[in-house]
């Protein structure tokens, strides 16, 4: 039976080193793939910690491997970018998710709801929270609040 291990990734929209940033998510994802048997890596598309993410797990399978991993986002609920270019989406991601609860929900509150999803999902959570306040820092508070493990990039060491 397949064992699969899911993370998922949370940050500020805003980075300020991404170029260390992608040398923390590099070594992480790559200890994660060659650990694991199988990695679900859930993302959100909301800011660019979300976009340096995915970008660096796509580096990563294909430089070392693409067949016990995926590179999934999911989508707090049908949005206009992803109706236009399904074809992008689909060729960028491995799966494009519509979280059903977050899009059943007002669209203010719809992220929030999507993360929490994605943190009950989870096996590992992934940040980069600088800050006590906005949507990741809330979505951190409620990994911790559920015993998940978290690494913070955002401070040395995680």
């Amino acid at each position: 039976m397949l064992n699969i291990f899911t993370v998922a990734f949370f940050g500020h929209r805003d980075v300020l080193d991404s170029f260390s940033l992608e040398q923390q998510l590099e070594k992480e994802i790559t200890k994660l793939i060659s650990q694991k048997q199988y990695v679900e890596f859930l993302v959100g598309r909301n800011g660019e910690f979300d976009k340096i993410v995915s970008r660096v797990i796509r580096k990563i399978k294909r430089e070392i491997t693409d067949d016990n991993s995926s590179l999934i986002l999911i989508l707090p609920y049908l949005t206009a970018e992803y109706t236009k270019n399904v074809n992008q989406f689909d060729n960028y991601y491995d799966e494009v998710e519509i979280c059903e609860a977050s899009s059943l929900s007002h669209p203010k509150a719809a992220i929030q709801i999507r993360n929490r999803k994605m943190v009950d999902r989870a096996d590992l959570i992934i940040t980069y929270v600088e800050k006590n306040e906005g949507g990741a820092y809330k979505t951190v508070k409620y990994a911790k609040e559920n015993n998940k493990q978290i690494i913070n990039l955002a401070f040395a060491g995680g």
